[in-house]
C-alpha cells in the first residue's frame, strides 16, 4: 500500500488553526475558541493547529466572547463541550445507520441546553449572576458547514471563488441597523451602543432565537469564526484579503495590532 500522497489529500479534509489573545488593554481574557473532532463513540479535543478528514468523523469549531465575569467564556465554552457531547456523536450515529437527521434541529437544542446551564449557573452562584456569552459554532460534515450562532462575533465564508460573505447577522442594535441599510461599516464601527448585544447566552435572559443555517463547501473554501475583538482591528476588505491567505495567529495579532482594546480570537478553516 503507497503511502498517502500529502500533495493530493483526500475529499473532505480540513486544516484549521485557532488563537486568542486578551488584547493590549484588558488584564483578562474573556474570549475561547473550540477545536473539536466526534463520532458515534466519543469527542475528541484537538491543537490549535492540525488537519484531518472527515472520513475520522465531524468537526466542530467555535468561538466564545464572555460577559459578566472573567471566567464567563470558560464557562462557556466548557458548558459547549459538555453538551456538544452529549447530542453530537448521537446525531453522528444516527446520520451513519442514514437515519434522517435535522442538523437545524440538533444546533437548536445544543444551544438552548448551553442557554439553560448558563442561566442556571448565575441563579445559583452570586459570582455567575448576569454571566453570558457570545457562540458562534460551525459543524462541518462531508460537504457542508451547519453553524449557529448568537451574539455579535461572526462566522464569515470565503468560496474558492470569492467574494467573502458573513454568514451571520450580529445580535446588536448596530447590527440591526447596519442590515437595515441605516448605517455602514465605518458608522458601525464608531456608533456609541455598538456593544448592546439584543441576544446572548445566558445573560439573565429568557428569549433565545439563534441564527442557524446550512452551507455547501468544496475545495478551496475557508471559513473564519471570529470574536468582536478581531473585527475591531480589521476592516472587511482587508479581513478578506487576510482570509484567503493567513492563519488565525496572523489574523489575531494583526487586529490586535490595529486596536488590541477588546480580546481578540480567532479560528480559520480550508476545505483542502
Amino acid at each position: 500500500m503507497s503511502p498517502p500522497d500529502p500533495t493530493n489529500p483526500p475529499p473532505g479534509h480540513l486544516r484549521w488553526s485557532g488563537m486568542t489573545h486578551p488584547g493590549r488593554v484588558r488584564k483578562n481574557n474573556e474570549d475561547t475558541f473550540l477545536c473539536l473532532n466526534f463520532d458515534a463513540h466519543e469527542v475528541r479535543y484537538l491543537g490549535k493547529v492540525g488537519e484531518g478528514g472527515l472520513d475520522s468523523g465531524d468537526f466542530v469549531f467555535a468561538v466564545s466572547d464572555g460577559m459578566g465575569g472573567a471566567k464567563s467564556g470558560e464557562f462557556a465554552s466548557k458548558i459547549a463541550a459538555e453538551k456538544i457531547t452529549q447530542l453530537l456523536p448521537r446525531s453522528f450515529k444516527q446520520s451513519a445507520q442514514h437515519i434522517a437527521i435535522g442538523h437545524s434541529d440538533v444546533l437548536q437544542e445544543l444551544f438552548t441546553r448551553i442557554h439553560a446551564e448558563l442561566i442556571k449557573l448565575g441563579r445559583y452562584y452570586e459570582e455567575c449572576r448576569g454571566m453570558g456569552a457570545t457562540l458562534s459554532l460551525g459543524w462541518f460534515t462531508p460537504g457542508s458547514l451547519h453553524f449557529a450562532h448568537i451574539g455579535d462575533s461572526r462566522i464569515y465564508y470565503l468560496p474558492k471563488a470569492g467574494p467573502m460573505k458573513q454568514l451571520t447577522h450580529d445580535h446588536s442594535y448596530v447590527g440591526w441597523l447596519q442590515r437595515k441599510g441605516e448605517i455602514n461599516e465605518r458608522q458601525a464601527r464608531t456608533h456609541p451602543r455598538k456593544s448592546v448585544l439584543m441576544q446572548a447566552l445566558g445573560a439573565g435572559r429568557q428569549f433565545l432565537d439563534p441564527h442557524i443555517g446550512s452551507v455547501r463547501c468544496e475545495s478551496g473554501d475557508r471559513f473564519l469564526f471570529c470574536t468582536d475583538g478581531v473585527i475591531d482591528g480589521i476592516w472587511d476588505h482587508r479581513l478578506a484579503d487576510m482570509l484567503a491567505k493567513d492563519d488565525a495567529k496572523t489574523i489575531v495579532e494583526y487586529a490586535v495590532a490595529e486596536s488590541g482594546r477588546d480580546n481578540a480570537s480567532a479560528v480559520v478553516v480550508e476545505i483542502l
